[in-house]
């Protein structure tokens, strides 16, 4: 038998070209990027790759700002365009989740809540959690100062993060849905730690290329996956286990109070 036609050999050289198709299905759910349908992509097992996706928004969302305080654009102008654009990139897809997930915990039944994260009309619970988000956020990245080009990636991929421990750690509530393909998929070990491993690989290079804010880098590092996965941990203690609309609402919680604590962390050091 030749080398070419051995099963390990062959497989070896299939798993990159495997990831590479999960990888553009990643960046085809969880983003409106414009990739071509008619590249090869797979949809299955892409929750691993989501915090990778949300590292790349991150620094998308970086390079935005760094044109438009180039072209002298006022903060706070600058800031709500940034989070309109962080929202465009991923066609509200988190953000619905966390409206609905809002609706469903202000019902008293418990019994109730997973009908009403169902019904596809936004409640007054879900549009207020929408104005508290988006506000945060513009809010957090207008008093950000330190590090801001690493500061939107981070918190953007610890959201992702987050989603990807309650796929592989919490049980699925629903008999089908958008999020029981990623748990049909899920490999509860490998599929967090390729994302943890992208994260820590951007704290490296932001702690080579600006050294003086190591201690700021580590802090919150430690905060991101401490409350991504506090946010988790309590939906699931809410609703005892996790649907899709939970999914989206662990990125956005997870996004704001990380940047929340950004901000609060950078008046310390």
């Amino acid at each position: 038998m030749s080398f070419s036609d051995d099963p390990a050999h062959t497989q070896t050289l299939s798993r990159p070209l495997q990831w590479g198709k999960q990888l553009m299905g990643a960046v085809t759910f969880y983003t409106q990027m414009p990739i071509p349908h008619h590249w090869p992509m797979s949809f299955e097992g892409i929750a691993r790759f989501a915090p990778l996706v949300g590292i790349g928004i991150g620094l998308l969302l970086a390079a935005a700002d760094w044109g438009l305080a180039t072209v002298a654009m006022p903060l706070a102008t600058r800031c709500a365009l940034l989070v309109a654009l962080w929202l465009w990139l991923t066609g509200g897809l988190h953000l619905d989740g966390a409206m609905d997930t809002a609706d469903g915990l202000a019902v008293p039944d418990p019994a109730r809540r997973l009908d009403v994260m169902a019904d596809s009309r936004a409640g007054a619970f879900g549009a207020m959690i929408a104005v508290v988000v988006l506000g945060l956020k513009t809010l957090c990245l207008m008093d950000l100062e330190t590090l801001r080009w690493v500061g939107l990636p981070l918190a953007a991929g610890w959201g992702r993060w987050g989603q990807v421990v309650a796929i592989a750690r919490y049980p699925y509530l629903r008999a089908e849905g958008k999020g029981a393909l990623h748990k049909a998929h899920a490999h509860p070990v490998t599929d967090w730690l390729w994302g943890f491993m992208a994260l820590m690989g951007l704290v490296g290079i932001a702690w080579a290329l600006a050294p003086t804010a190591g201690i700021w880098l580590l802090a919150v590092t430690v905060s991101g996956g401490l409350i991504a996965l506090a946010v988790g941990a309590w939906l699931q203690w809410q609703l005892g286990g996790h649907t899709g609309d939970t999914y989206g609402a662990i990125v956005e919680w997870t996004e704001v109070l990380l940047l929340c604590g950004m901000v609060t962390l950078q008046q310390w050091m």
